[in-house]
């Protein structure tokens, strides 16, 4: 089953977002990931999330690489050797997992492909686990119209990432969830930056003990300039426009509650 992502999910049209670059278009149950080969990272990641039959499945797949794309076009095994990175899930593996049991073990499962997967500075503080926990916290939101949610992230592929064992570590990452709200398409950005916790020099890998991940909700065209990849209506379906005004305002998140869904007033620009 590799039906990919479904732009139709949320009863409107959300295209797959493009980036501008050459892209291998890798089509999983779910969900879809565009993996720049040059990089050997996702440039997108898209998924459909039903949230009324999401399944608690027990974790099971393995990280492999994927057939499909050559194996000096992913980032594998080697890179995440010996060393404090993790191999970040972009979809996570409970997102595609609803429905029948074994159709949602299926997609869960298909989450561990390498080109599913970006370096992450290894160890979980409050903020991680923030990143990981915004799609839970759009879908509680969403429960109140048809629990569904499409969810977009990536890293943000910069030319001046550090290098690394034949590849560069993203030093940001960024995520858009997209729902339906009684007003029409609806959508949030946030950023998490790990750039205090990189540190890269002579091809060495450090993680210092006292750095932080900080996640950020973020204008949704501010993501579109920092990645240069076209995200079509999700643009005008921020939730933190205003009357026309858009913000421009990066608002450091310290907890689920400090996220705007569009019931908050707008930050003051």
């Amino acid at each position: 089953m590799t039906d990919g992502y479904d732009p139709g999910f949320l009863a409107t049209t959300l295209p797959l977002p493009r980036p501008v670059q050459v892209v291998r278009t890798l089509a999983y149950p779910r969900f879809t990931v565009l993996l720049d080969p040059a990089r050997r990272l996702a440039a997108v990641t898209a998924v459909n999330i039903d949230g009324a039959r999401l399944r608690a499945l027990p974790r099971t797949g393995e990280w492999r690489l994927d057939p499909r794309a050559a194996a000096d076009e992913q980032t594998g095994p080697g890179v995440y050797a010996r060393n404090d990175l993790d191999r970040g899930h972009l979809v996570r593996r409970r997102d595609p997992g609803w429905g029948p049991v074994e159709t949602a073990r299926e997609a869960s499962e298909a989450t561990f492909f390498y080109p599913n997967a970006a370096p992450q500075a290894a160890g979980f503080n409050q903020s991680k686990e923030l990143w990981l926990g915004l799609e839970d916290h759009v879908l509680s939101y969403a429960e109140t119209t048809d629990q569904r949610v499409s969810v977009f992230t990536a890293p943000v592929l910069d030319a001046t990432d550090p290098p690394y064992r034949g590849i560069r570590i993203p030093l940001r990452f960024w995520k858009i969830a997209s729902w339906r709200s009684e007003n029409g398409l609806a959508a949030a950005g946030f950023v998490l930056d790990q750039s205090t916790l990189i540190d890269t020099r002579e091809e060495t890998l450090a993680v210092p003990p006292l750095g932080a991940f900080r996640t950020f909700q973020v204008p949704i065209a501010d993501v579109a300039a920092l990645t240069g990849i076209d995200l079509g209506p999700l643009v005008d379906a921020d939730v933190l426009t205003d009357r026309g005004a858009r913000s421009t305002v990066w608002r450091e998140l310290d907890s689920a509650g400090d996220v705007n869904l569009g019931t908050d007033p707008p930050p003051t620009t």
